[in-house]
């Protein structure tokens, strides 16, 4: 079996100073990348700042034989962002890898959560991969290659007191799909990852438990970060798509749409009546783009058109009009 290496390749793992990014870092070093280490060495809750974590990978990479600089400029402010990227430029003179690891996580009800520290989530969890992508896209396009994990959390189903992250997770995921399909034709793979590991997260906010326990002794970060290479490698064999990974478990994660209820005269009544086949997953759809889903829809609603030609419709990208 031939081993998957990133010799030659230039990785930045941001929020990488402690658990799963670090255990990111230090294996895409480990085969071959040279890797920017970035983390602002705050804490799970965004508390505070500290240039330590980053250095103290950065040494253990150097120590183990491979080639890291530490960065600790923060991804939740564009120009910041961009700064990281042009780390990677000055150090290593390119960049073909970018895992958006860095995030933050406040819990509280909604109703109490402040709007500053829901800000601070979005800045930090979703605006961050935002400003990294943007920073890094013109560098992967210019190369036709590329490839992006962007991590998320399968709690953008649904968390009671992690409002704001959930929502940042949720738009991660959205912006994988988006940019999976966007960097086709530029050999740009972007994916998302929901890591499932014992983590400082972890420790910080869940109360002691058996579950807890069991994740913080089984559900290693090391065991993630295998999936992330693959996503990171240039044989990542899909884009666009979001895993997960946990205790040696990956799985797809996606959405879907049911068949549904059909009345071209609907009404209220009618749809309160026949509400069970609106949510029957029988025999769903996963459709790969909104344009997919719009071709099921009409399918559904009797036009014929692609989907009795047995055709698909394709991802046609239109040249950017400024102005």
């Amino acid at each position: 079996m031939a081993e998957l290496r990133f010799d030659g390749r230039v990785a930045i793992v941001t929020g990488a100073g402690n658990g799963l990014g670090r255990s990111y870092a230090r294996l895409l070093a480990a085969r071959g990348a040279r890797v920017v280490v970035n983390d602002i060495g705050t804490s799970s809750m965004g508390k505070g700042f500290s240039e330590a974590p980053a250095h103290a990978v950065a040494r253990e990479i150097a120590d183990a034989g491979g080639h890291a600089v530490a960065d600790t400029h923060s991804v939740a402010e564009e120009r910041s962002a961009a700064a990281v990227v042009q780390t990677a430029l000055d150090t290593f003179g390119r960049l073909d890898i970018l895992v958006n690891n860095a995030g933050i996580s406040i819990m509280a009800p909604f109703s109490e959560l402040s709007s500053t520290d829901f800000m601070k989530v979005i800045d930090a969890d979703m605006m961050g991969v935002v400003w990294m992508c943007r920073a890094a896209w013109p560098h992967m396009q210019k190369a036709c290659y590329g490839r992006i994990v962007n991590i998320t959390s399968t709690s953008f189903l649904g968390h009671p007191t992690l409002t704001a992250y959930v929502t940042a997770r949720a738009a991660t995921f959205g912006l994988s799909r988006t940019l999976g399909l966007e960097g086709i034709e530029y050999n740009i793979k972007c994916n998302a990852l929901s890591p499932v590991a014992g983590t400082r997260a972890v420790m910080e906010l869940l109360e002691e438990s058996e579950l807890k326990s069991w994740m913080m002794t089984k559900l290693t970060p090391d065991i993630v970060a295998p999936a992330v290479g693959l996503l990171a490698h240039e044989e990542c064999p899909v884009t666009g798509q979001c895993l997960s990974s946990g205790g040696g478990r990956v799985n797809l994660v996606f959405w879907g749409e049911t068949h549904g209820y059909v009345n071209h005269e609907l009404t209220m009544e009618a749809l309160r009546d026949n509400f069970a086949q609106v949510m029957d997953r029988t025999n769903h759809e996963v459709p790969a783009s909104v344009l997919e889903s719009a071709d099921f829809n009409a399918w559904k609603l009797g036009h014929k058109q692609t989907r009795a030609s047995g055709g698909e419709i394709q991802w046609q990208p239109k040249p950017y009009e400024r102005g």
